[in-house]
């Protein structure tokens, strides 16, 4: 989801956040102690965050395994997230408002928050000790990259034609798959081909 630019970010404490959050009428993250409100998120965001919530979920089902999409935050440290998608195979009872421990985390990339998912909630994900994976996907574009904790975080990228493998879950998905009813420049040419 996109930080809303329209909104002035506002300065509180940790306590006050999620003292405010559950009433908020606005999904908002607490990052380092500002305030920031998320917008909505278009066809193609939908589209992408959909489609693995959805094979995530049925793989997993059965297992302690949940996944979660858009309205779960994650916990890091003093700070506090929504990513697109969210697997957590912790026990959540009694945290039913954030995940403390995620084994995968997804965000779809937009020209609004490609830069804060790639530098800001990169480096804080990936020093979670639950977290194995943890996936970029672009919605304007076809890429899907890949961070995994038994890579040393190192990136890999996935393209049309291409499989990706979600280890930490044992399920394999073709990029096709991911981009599923997505509506971009690279997948229309592929539909056409």
């Amino acid at each position: 989801m996109a930080l809303n630019k329209d909104h002035d970010n506002i300065c509180i404490t940790e306590q006050e956040y999620l003292a405010t959050e559950p009433a908020s009428e606005v999904k908002r993250e607490f990052i380092d102690g500002q305030v920031y409100a998320m917008a909505g998120a278009g066809y193609n965001h939908n589209c992408i965050s959909g489609n693995i919530f959805g094979n995530f979920r049925s793989h997993l089902k059965g297992t302690p395994c949940t996944t979660f999409m858009a309205d779960m935050k994650v916990r890091v440290g003093k700070n506090y997230v929504y990513p697109d998608v969210v697997v957590d195979c912790g026990n959540m009872a009694g945290d039913d408002y954030f995940s403390t421990a995620p084994l995968i985390i997804v965000e779809v990339l937009s020209r609004s928050t490609r830069r804060t998912d790639t530098t800001v909630k990169l480096l804080r994900y990936i020093n979670l000790p639950s977290l194995q994976e943890y996936v970029l996907i672009e919605s304007d574009f076809v890429s899907v990259q890949v961070l995994r904790k038994s890579n040393h975080w190192l990136s890999e990228y996935y393209f049309l034609g291409d499989t990706v493998t979600f280890g930490s879950i044992g399920l394999t998905l073709t990029v096709e798959e991911i981009y599923d009813r997505v509506n971009n420049a690279d997948m229309n040419e592929f539909r056409q081909s």
